[in-house]
């Protein structure tokens, strides 16, 4: 029982070991952890079994062999009780194993109150003798029978029993019968084998059946993975689907954090709004009031009133875009939206030649309403410098920031365009490097911080058509 003790908590150190291993490989995925986890227990309880089986055969072809030896005993203590001449056949057995020299079964009479001793022994020792367990440690049953390991005549380990008999006026006669161990280890060998082919057969369907378990047990989470990809490209509204019992509280909590993320946006959505026609109404009227006088002090206001106009304009654009890039689930096609604003532009601007390229299935992961702000600004900034041409080309970016996608949108033309350090200059919010033109420069400034919402970029440089080049870069969606 210690034996099996000490077993089973080597067994569950192990396991200890091994599930600290697995964590220190980093985050693996759930299916890989349920995985290797149960294959590890599978091993080790599969191997704990499998000593612990090989042990308890061990002990009971020992015991077989023990009691063998015992019937074997029995009898040579039968022949020495029925025996009336010492020099009579007593002691010889009718197993031919006994007879034959060195075959590894043995027995032995000694008469113990003579001296010198009286010995008798099969013909399989050879004139050679067999040791007493009686010189060693081993001690008696309750039958006076001493059992143990013992060295035989050819060196190989042998099984004994060994008995002490008082037979009266005919002595006293320690009897001793010995079998080789061998058998039991080959049987012990042939079963070990056996059972570790079954175990290696049951392991690998054990294994197996984790597989399908684990894929099938996880199903509802690949599901509920799906319907959140759905949420975010806008092709859902909500996460639905049947799901477990275990899954089903999660879903619900991801649609009430939908639900309570498109109700806080378009909360703000009404306060911005509320905002800018609360503020509309004082500075017009503190513009007119200023624009009849024509003093000194009624230019200047009127001129910081414009400022705060322009101001209130941008922040509360800045904070409309904000609340839009913060949203769940929107998306919006670029190539619809280039398209439309090409028309537009071509009837305001009819001596500017547009030429728009965009793939049909490139999807901008934002709202349609902001995209065609920053690309109607862009395009609207070209079209005012440009001498007759302006392109616009949009394309998939070969490779993300971290697992995110993006795309460009480059808008060139063909007009004067800027000095590097005019550029920076330019995004710079109510920057107007030419007063000649209309506008409040702050359109650029607007789509940058548009742009730097949505996690993306605005960048400019020099055209191939010799004028300025706008880069713009937008997170993009998966294509389908």
């Amino acid at each position: 029982m210690r034996f099996f003790a000490r077993l089973s908590a080597w067994g569950a150190a192990w396991m200890r070991g091994a599930a600290e291993n697995l964590s220190r490989l980093g985050s693996p995925s759930i299916a890989r952890r349920l995985f290797l986890s149960t294959a590890l227990a599978s091993v080790v309880v599969l191997t704990v079994a499998g000593l612990v089986l090989t042990a308890l055969y061990r002990g009971d072809a020992q015991t077989a062999l023990d009691d063998q030896l015992g019937v074997y005993m029995r009898a040579l203590v039968a022949d020495i009780a029925l025996s009336r001449d010492e020099s009579s056949n007593a002691g010889q057995l009718a197993d031919p194993q006994f007879d034959l020299p060195f075959s590894g079964w043995y027995w032995q009479i000694t008469r113990t109150d003579v001296t010198p001793p009286d010995i008798r022994a099969s013909r399989s020792l050879f004139a050679s003798r067999l040791p007493r367990l009686a010189d060693s440690d081993a001690s008696p049953d309750q039958d006076g029978r001493r059992r143990g390991n013992v060295p035989g005549p050819d060196k190989k380990p042998l099984r004994m029993l060994e008995r002490t008999i008082d037979a009266g006026d005919q002595g006293r006669f320690l009897v001793q019968v010995a079998a080789t161990t061998q058998s039991v280890e080959q049987q012990v060998t042939a079963f070990a084998i056996d059972l570790g082919v079954t175990f290696l057969v049951l392991a690998l369907l054990l294994v197996a059946a984790m597989a399908i378990q684990v894929h099938f047990g996880l199903r509802p989470l690949r599901q509920l993975r799906r319907e959140v990809v759905a949420v975010r490209r806008g092709g859902s509204e909500a996460v639905s689907g049947h799901f477990p019992r275990e899954v089903a509280p999660l879903a619900e909590e991801l649609n009430l954090l939908i639900a309570q993320n498109r109700e806080i946006v378009e909360r703000a959505r009404i306060q911005v709004g509320n905002l800018a026609h609360a503020l509309k109404t004082p500075l017009s009227v503190i513009v007119n009031e200023a624009d009849a006088e024509q003093s000194g002090l009624a230019r200047k206001v009127s001129e910081q009133a414009e400022v705060m106009r322009d101001q209130v304009k941008f922040y509360l654009d800045r904070a409309r875009a904000a609340t839009r890039a913060g949203a769940i689930g929107a998306s919006a096609d670029p190539a619809p939206a280039l398209a439309a604003l090409a028309r537009a532009f071509a009837k305001i601007y009819p001596a500017i030649d547009f030429a728009v390229a965009c793939p049909a299935d490139l999807r901008f992961r934002g709202e349609r309403r902001d995209f065609d702000d920053m690309a109607g600004n862009l395009i609207d900034n070209a079209c005012k410098w440009a001498h007759g041409a302006v392109r616009v080309e949009a394309a998939p970016l070969a490779s993300g920031e971290g697992d995110r996608l993006f795309f460009r949108l480059l808008i060139d033309d063909d007009g004067p365009g800027l000095a590097a350090e005019q550029r920076e200059e330019a995004l710079r919010r109510g920057r107007r490097l030419d007063e000649s033109k209309p506008g409040s420069g702050l359109g650029l400034s607007i789509v940058a911080d548009l742009a730097a919402a949505y996690g993306g970029r605005l960048a400019l440089s020099d055209s191939p058509l010799g004028g300025l080049r706008a880069l713009l870069v937008l997170p993009a969606l998966p294509q389908d």
